[in-house]
Order: structure tokens, then C-alpha cells, then sequence
């Protein structure tokens, strides 16, 4: 007999198996109106007109009834199967027991756990919560959500967005590179979603099951291409989605993660909330990155005035006004004349906006510690 599986990591996923029933609350069917109101018992007279009183109008008699089967892959084989944007529209979504199939969840969802696949090729859309895959194996997948995990896997390659640390329990063969995806939906999703385009920890694996002597996971190549992975869609209907895998237009910036650096001298930029926060940390990330600079990470995070005073010391009080505005993004480039690349652009560029630089290449690699160390304690990382 199958062992049962403790699910509480995932913060309101699905049942282990939701085959053909009901999912949890999530799923469950609306009570029935009570009979009887305006239609009286037969024989009797209809209560006057001043004596009727409309039913009662509750939030939940409002929304549409959720049919499981709309969230559910199951059983499937050699099938090409998806969900273009706006048909998950937040909900939570199962794949289960299916065997050489291309999945595609273009769209974002609430928490998707993946159960006994094999050989199959799946796209995930931005997810708020969990992703849970469990009992797969030679799979290769595009995620982006807050939580990643594996339990009972092998051979899985995924290209992932994470916002916290992932992890994998019983779990062999593992191999991850950094999410690299575009269509036009999938910023918008990623906002509905509560994710940060800036906040991805690819490569900062957490094993809850070491083996001495072995590593049960490792990093794909640095010039991996996800097609090569995980092929665009063919069928007539998913098609319509105009996906590049170019990684110059990925909604999430590609960073080095933990691949060793290039040069032992890093810099440190830091924007600061405003209407065009986003837009100019990209631009930066093209302006560097075009020059040959790497980018090692990314992040966006709210300060308070004495996280400011730790990180950026002597020039703190210049940036202190601004941290109530929102979260700042952090921009980590390695490269031999980082620092000084990076106050070029920034001078050129965005001589009107208030930016966070770091001063010299000593300076640098304080400010890139101090900052991500902070950033890490927020996290909860």
C-alpha cells in the first residue's frame, strides 16, 4: 500500500488524489437553495405582495461553479493539452498519472501539484503558492511560482523561477537552469499572481535528503535552450500564443545564480520605488549585460531606515526619504570594471534618478554582502 503523504507544506493544495471527486473545500459544491419561498405548498394562496421578501444574496451564490475537471489533467498519453490565459484565472490545478504528454498552463493558478508523470513536458505559468512534484520522472518543465518542491523524483530539468529557497525530499537526477519565457500575458500574470519578476532563487537548492559522497542535483548548462527542453506548443489551439524563448525578451532576467564568477569584482546597483522602477532596473541589466557584464542576482525588497544605515552607510540619509514609496530593486554584475561600467551608465542614462551605486571595487563587495544578507534575513531565506 502506498505510503501516505503529509501535505502540509502546501499552504491550501489539492488532496493527494482528486480523481473524479471533489478537491477540498476548493471544489466543493454550493449548498442547495432551501425549497419552498414564492411558491407556496399546493392549494394556498400566495402571500400578499408586501409580505415577500427576495432571498437572501450572499457573496458565494455570486461566483461561477468551479468544475474540477477544468482544473484537472489526468490519465493522459501521448497528448498535447493546455490552458490559454484566462481559463485557470487563479485557481488551483492538478496533473496526474500521465505519461509523454506536452502540458501548458498558460495562465496563473493558486498551487498545482504534479503526481506520477513520466516523460512529459510542461509549461507552469506564474503560481501564488506551491508547486508540488511527486512521483515523476524524466520530465523537463518551465516554472515560475512562490514555493517549489520534489518528493519521490528522478531525472526531472526544470527552468525555474522561485521566490523561495526550492526544495527537493527523496529526489535523484535533478538538474535546474533559470527560468527564460515571454508571451504578452505573462507580466500581468506574474503581478495577479503576487510575484516578483526580480525574486528568483534558481540555483539555491535546499536537499532534505543528502547522500554522503553524491549530489543529487546540479545546474544545467549555462547555454541551455529551453525549446530544446520544452518544445513550443503544435496544436491548433495553444498556438495562437505568441511565446519567444529569446532570452533578451524573458520576463525574468537571467542571472547566474550560483555558477562561479567571472571576476572577483562585483557591483552593486539599487533602485528605488517609483513609476518607472522596473523599467530602468531592465535597462540597466541591457546596458551592463551588453557591455559584457554578468548578472549574478537580482531582488526587490522594502528597506527600512536602519536596514538602510547597515547597507548603505555613509550615503544612507541621501536614500532613507525614499523607502516609503515601496520595495527596492537590487542588481548584482560581475565583471572586471564593474563599478566603474556600472556609475558610467548610470550617469548617462539615468542622471535624473536617484540610484544606488556602489563607490569602488572594495566598496563593492561589502555592499553586495550587506545587501543580500539582509535580503536573505527578510526573505526568511
Amino acid at each position: 500500500a502506498r505510503r501516505r503523504r503529509a501535505g502540509a507544506w502546501v499552504s491550501g493544495g489539492a488532496s493527494r488524489r482528486a480523481r473524479g471527486g471533489a478537491m477540498g473545500c476548493f471544489f466543493s459544491k454550493r449548498r442547495k437553495a432551501a425549497k419552498g419561498g414564492a411558491q407556496g405548498a399546493a392549494g394556498q394562496e400566495p402571500p400578499a405582495a408586501d409580505e415577500e421578501k427576495p432571498p437572501p444574496q450572499y457573496s458565494w451564490d455570486q461566483r461561477a461553479k468551479v468544475d474540477p475537471k477544468d482544473y484537472t489533467f489526468s490519465g493522459l498519453k501521448d497528448e498535447t493539452v493546455g490552458r490559454l490565459p484566462g481559463k485557470v484565472a487563479g485557481q488551483q490545478f492538478v496533473i496526474q498519472d500521465c505519461e509523454n504528454c506536452s502540458i501548458y498552463i498558460f495562465d496563473h493558478s493558486a498551487t498545482i501539484t504534479i503526481d506520477d508523470c513520466t516523460s512529459c513536458q510542461i509549461f507552469l505559468g506564474p503560481v501564488k503558492g506551491s508547486v508540488f512534484f511527486r512521483d515523476c520522472k524524466d520530465c523537463k518543465c518551465v516554472v515560475a511560482c512562490q514555493q517549489f518542491r520534489t518528493r519521490d523524483c528522478r531525472k526531472l530539468e526544470v527552468f525555474l523561477c522561485c521566490a523561495t529557497q526550492p526544495i527537493i525530499e527523496s529526489s535523484t537526477g535533478i538538474k535546474f537552469g533559470c527560468f527564460q519565457y515571454y508571451y504578452p500575458e505573462l507580466a500581468l500574470q506574474f503581478k495577479d499572481a503576487g510575484l516578483s519578476i526580480f525574486n528568483n532563487t534558481w540555483s539555491n537548492i535546499h536537499d532534505f535528503t543528502p547522500v554522503s559522497g553524491e549530489n543529487n542535483w546540479s545546474l544545467l548548462p549555462e547555454d541551455a535552450i529551453v525549446q530544446d527542453y520544452v518544445p513550443l506548443p503544435t496544436s491548433e489551439e495553444l498556438k495562437v500564443i505568441r511565446i519567444s524563448t529569446d532570452t533578451v525578451k524573458s520576463i525574468i532576467p537571467i542571472t547566474r545564480g550560483g555558477r562561479q564568477k567571472s571576476s572577483e569584482e562585483s557591483c552593486l546597483a539599487v533602485f528605488f520605488a517609483g513609476d518607472y522602477t522596473t523599467a530602468n532596473a531592465r535597462k540597466l541589466i541591457d546596458e551592463m549585460t551588453g557591455k559584457g557584464f554578468l548578472l549574478v542576482q537580482t531582488k526587490e525588497v522594502s528597506m527600512k531606515a536602519e536596514d538602510a544605515q547597515r547597507v548603505f552607510q555613509q550615503s544612507a540619509s541621501d536614500f532613507i526619504p525614499l523607502l516609503e514609496k515601496g520595495p527596492v530593486v537590487a542588481l548584482e554584475f560581475n565583471g572586471d570594471g564593474a563599478v566603474e561600467g556600472c556609475q558610467s551608465i548610470i550617469n548617462d542614462v539615468f542622471s535624473g534618478t536617484k540610484v544606488f551605486v556602489s563607490e569602488n571595487k572594495e566598496a563593492a563587495s561589502r555592499d553586495v554582502d550587506s545587501f543580500y544578507n539582509f535580503a536573505d534575513m527578510q526573505m526568511g531565506m
